[in-house]
């Protein structure tokens, strides 16, 4: 493949994925590590890209992935994150769903239990779960955002602050590998720390792109996390910060970690 072409193709999987790793486009596109590495230096001198450790990410840190595309992207890898999750909530328990389409894809997951209480600021993951005639479903007020819908602002913050719940299930834009979790709107951020703050246990999914994934606003830290759910294994640092602060890690679809 010519270098321009395979120029091209990097800079897609950057904007449809958020992060993509050196070692994923070395077994894409058959090159050595020193060739992937010298694409992503001269991208990222062009300001197509933003060069990463261990790999590449967009280079805006302003704006996130449409919604739409979000929906598609690393779909089976979602679901069998969400299924993983769900395992581990039992029948009776009182649970956040945050925004976001990992969320969207726990709530799925929940149908076959029996009796959940739910407190959610997406308007998504209520009418995946209002279905159920044993549910109770009670949703935040505040601003909808059309192009989500999420629902964000001081009254929603207000709103979940009311509660002391079970669990509480987030999605996340990125992951710093300082253990740094990052999002792109400030409100969201809030309600998100809200949720941390007023959950028992906080189970976090999230699949490999988001690893090293950059995002302009710092929600908190690795640290606040109780149980992490992804579909491949943590780059070194961040695998690293995960065991110190005792955090459960389950890698779905993979039988073993790296030594």
């Amino acid at each position: 493949m010519k270098q321009s072409k395979r120029h091209q193709e990097i800079i897609d999987i950057v904007k449809t994925q958020g992060y993509v790793s050196t070692d994923d486009l070395v077994e894409r596109f058959n090159v050595s590590p020193q060739t992937i590495r010298r694409d992503l230096n001269e991208l990222a001198a062009e300001n197509k890209i933003r060069r990463h450790h261990g790999g590449a990410t967009i280079p805006s840190s302003s704006v996130n992935t449409s919604y739409n595309t979000r929906k598609v992207m690393q779909l089976a890898e979602k679901d069998r994150i969400a299924e993983a999750m769900a395992e581990h909530i039992p029948d009776g328990a009182t649970l956040f769903i945050d925004i976001g389409t990992t969320p969207e894809a726990v709530a799925r997951a929940l149908l076959n239990h029996n009796d959940l209480r739910i407190v959610t600021n997406n308007l998504n993951v209520a009418s995946v779960l209002t279905g159920k005639d044993d549910f109770r479903v009670i949703l935040a007020g505040g601003e909808v955002r059309n192009r989500d819908g999420g629902i964000v602002g001081e009254a929603t913050l207000d709103f979940i602050s009311q509660f002391r719940l079970d669990f509480g299930i987030m999605g996340i834009s990125g992951i710093d590998l300082d253990g740094s979790l990052l999002d792109f709107d400030y409100h969201e951020v809030r309600v998100k720390q809200a949720i941390i703050e007023n959950s028992r246990c906080v189970m976090l999914g999230a699949d490999h792109t988001k690893f090293g994934r950059n995002a302009m606003v710092n929600l908190g830290d690795i640290s606040q996390i109780d149980m992490l759910f992804t579909d491949e294994y943590p780059p070194e640092a961040l695998a690293k910060l995960i065991t110190e602060h005792e955090i459960h890690m389950e890698v779905v679809g993979q039988s073993n970690v790296p030594d």
